[in-house]
């Protein structure tokens, strides 16, 4: 007998990032993106999705979503009249925590609302993504990447399942490497310096057609641009999730954030700084105390040109 579908309400809006103590207003399109890992442990489930409206595009047409709900009063108010077998909330957003308490289910994973120092707690088997948000130095000795760790706030052992993007990009390739060069407000130092991209520019030569990047204030046209290219060159950002969701082989260029909670699928390149004078690598700061442009200048274009002719061989 086929087994009934569960109601499954996953609360991902973009605002905070699950592995990551920060909570910010802007909207990580890329941490949406990578959440949907989950999904496929609830694929045959009838899966409500709650998002920022600004995210919708990464979510859209998504085959394992039945529905996607814009957060704002009026969804928050319908959510806590419904009835769920499962509840998700992967945001340490206060409201969005205490929201995740008021919705009627029988399992609920992640973040919870601490009534007493208004702040977010975790449910059971969240705590460890908790703890190692808040210590930084645990969190360097784990070493844990993305999707092991949200596979263990619901309990389950991650097996190398992808993210699940629902948008088909409609174009063909018209490039061999596109320059994914931009970064947001948010975390600056993420990216590489302007004259290490005219460099490695310079150096590819007229061997390759390079695309810069286009479409990063359109979320579809973004998708279509990377889609349009064999290959990218990135910074830590967004165009490295969708490289990824598209099963595109990447050269990633890290500096402040941690590489290894990026798992690249056997497609994808991680260029750090490496031999780094730096007791705080990686630092997670959005100002550096040791490096002019921060230590993204620690990798040179020489490397990542090794890294793209292996790729394209």
């Amino acid at each position: 007998m086929k087994k009934k579908a569960d109601k499954v309400l996953i609360i991902k809006v973009g605002y905070s990032e699950t592995l990551d103590a920060q909570v910010s207003n802007v909207t990580s399109y890329g941490d949406v993106l990578r959440s949907t890992v989950l999904l496929n442990l609830y694929r045959n489930d009838d899966v409500t999705w709650l998002v920022d409206e600004k995210a919708l595009p990464v979510l859209r047409g998504n085959p394992y979503i039945k529905r996607i709900l814009i957060y704002n009063l009026d969804s928050a108010l319908q959510l806590q009249a419904e009835r769920f077998d499962t509840v998700i909330n992967l945001e340490k957003v206060p409201g969005l925590c205490a929201l995740t308490d008021s919705v009627k289910a029988w399992r609920r994973y992640g973040f919870r609302f601490d009534a007493n120092t208004g702040d977010a707690e975790s449910y059971d088997g969240s705590h460890v993504v908790l703890a190692l948000c808040r210590n930084l130095e645990h969190k360097r000795n784990r070493k844990i990447c993305w999707q092991e760790g949200l596979f263990e706030m619901v309990g389950a052992q991650w097996k190398d399942e992808e993210y699940v993007l629902g948008y088909k990009p409609k174009g063909k390739v018209k490039a061999d490497i596109g320059f994914n060069y931009l970064v947001g407000n948010k975390w600056p130092l993420k990216g590489w310096p302007m004259p290490y991209w005219k460099r490695l520019k310079k150096a590819i030569g007229k061997k390759y057609k390079v695309s810069w990047q286009q479409g990063k204030e359109d979320v579809e046209a973004y998708f279509e641009w990377i889609n349009s290219c064999r290959m990218i060159v990135t910074n830590d950002s967004f165009g490295m999730h969708i490289a990824i969701a598209l099963k595109k082989p990447f050269v990633a260029i890290f500096g402040p954030t941690p590489y290894h909670e990026n798992f690249l699928f056997g497609r994808g390149v991680a260029c750090y700084p490496k031999d780094l004078d730096c007791e705080f690598f990686p630092c997670r700061k959005d100002i550096c105390p040791h490096f002019k442009d921060g230590c993204t200048t620690r990798v040179k274009p020489e490397e990542v040109l090794g890294q793209i002719k292996r790729l394209l061989a």
